[in-house]
């Protein structure tokens, strides 16, 4: 049943885009953030409203919706979905209730925000990208959250990749390093399940690296070769449920189903070369992302823990004066950034939150498709699932002669 909360509201004057959120653990704040906040900084046609906030717990949704400035809550996704005043279901789950969330509100006739990766399976996949195509044909929109898309510093790469800055692409080499499961006391969250996380590193971290990798080069992915480990195979049972996560007894051990670690190759459909790293052993490394593209012409390198810069080679100058450049990515005329602060101030990660609201909202006002569609976050499904594919076919070494 809907539980009224305190609003903060939302900016007058606009028609409103009444949002429904469904989880409310890190990505829910993170997406609060960014509905409570795009409408302040940027002038959009719609007014984001934080209308109802979904979870199973009664006392934590409703603390979070005080938190998060929601009006209402409800403890059942299927009321959520059902309300007459909900235009946009935002799916921040675990990933095995992607799909039966974003169906169902698809079939009601709401837009959709499902974060990433799409699902756990093709097949859910390819379901929910079936249903986005037949909700579109009648104004209904869907999009995956690829939040490191809207990064200005990514968005100012990829558009100097279309201009052709760096030429014919050669390489890319990508890597995702966290540290959070070294310790091997760290308890068995749903994270390390197969049957809800879907994945480990390869699908958590792995999805976002494949994604960026594409979006920045303009170009799919066409073969993967892939190893994976699992480092430790039991951890200790959760002392409480977590998120997604069924009660369990505090004692004893349970099997880690998901990869640790994740290495593989690819060729994009240009015949570039790529490298990929996504683990979550990576000790002294919290959330390391870096991406290196080489081009004939020039290279651009981006690193998460340098947010607001861009390095560039331009290969055409003179080798006296030549060198990688640091692009200080905070001028007005930089991606997302008309709306922010003056020239030398710079963002965070929370922005990426607040820019993807701002596209959606700019998506569905125009009634146009929105960026990552769910066509695209198909296409990463299927390259996760090669790449799984690929490891289990290369899980037996060929010795090496001394």
């Amino acid at each position: 049943m809907a539980q009224p909360q305190a609003s903060e509201g939302a900016p007058t004057g606009k028609p409103p885009l009444r949002i429904g959120m469904v989880g409310y653990a890190f990505m829910g704040a993170a997406h609060s953030q960014g509905w409570r906040t795009a409408g302040r900084v940027f002038d959009l046609p719609l007014s984001p409203e934080l209308a109802v906030i979904c979870g199973r717990d009664a006392d934590a949704v409703r603390a979070a919706a005080g938190r998060y400035g929601w009006a209402e809550t409800e403890t059942d996704w299927r009321a959520l979905v059902e309300r007459d005043d909900v235009d946009l279901v935002d799916i921040c789950t675990p990933g095995d209730s992607h799909a039966e969330i974003a169906l169902a509100a698809l079939a009601a006739g709401k837009h959709v925000l499902c974060e990433k990766p799409l699902a756990n399976t093709v097949e859910e996949a390819e379901a929910m990208a079936r249903a986005a195509e037949a909700a579109a044909a009648h104004g209904r929109l869907a999009m995956v959250g690829f939040n490191y898309r809207r990064v200005p510093a990514t968005a100012l790469a990829r558009r100097m990749v279309a201009e052709g800055r760096i030429g014919r692409l050669r390489h890319v080499r990508v890597a995702y390093l966290q540290d959070w499961l070294v310790d091997p006391e760290f308890p068995l969250t749903w994270r390390l399940r197969r049957e809800q996380a879907g994945s480990g590193s390869l699908g958590d971290l792995g999805a976002h690296i494949v994604d960026l990798a594409q979006y920045l080069a303009g170009e799919r992915l066409a073969g993967v070769s892939a190893i994976t480990e699992t480092f430790v195979r039991e951890r200790p049972l959760p002392s409480a449920p977590s998120s997604g996560l069924a009660a369990v007894s505090t004692a004893g051990t349970g099997q880690v189903t998901v990869d640790d670690a994740a290495l593989f190759t690819g060729r994009f459909t240009s015949g570039a070369l790529a490298s990929f790293e996504a683990t979550r052993y990576a000790t002294g490394r919290k959330n390391a992302l870096r991406i290196e593209l080489n081009g004939e012409r020039g290279s651009l390198a981006f690193d998460l823990e340098r947010l607001n810069e861009l390095e560039y080679h331009d290969g055409t100058e003179p080798g006296t004066h030549a060198g990688f450049r640091r692009i200080l990515v905070t001028e007005s005329d930089h991606p997302y950034l008309e709306g922010w602060w003056p020239p030398g101030h710079g963002l965070g990660y929370e922005h990426t939150f607040v820019h993807q609201a701002r596209d959606l909202v700019h998506a569905v006002a125009e009634g146009r498709g929105p960026e990552p569609s769910f066509a695209d976050g198909l296409q990463v499904q299927r390259v996760l699932a090669a790449v799984e594919e690929s490891a289990e076919k290369n899980s037996v070494y060929t010795p090496i002669a001394a």
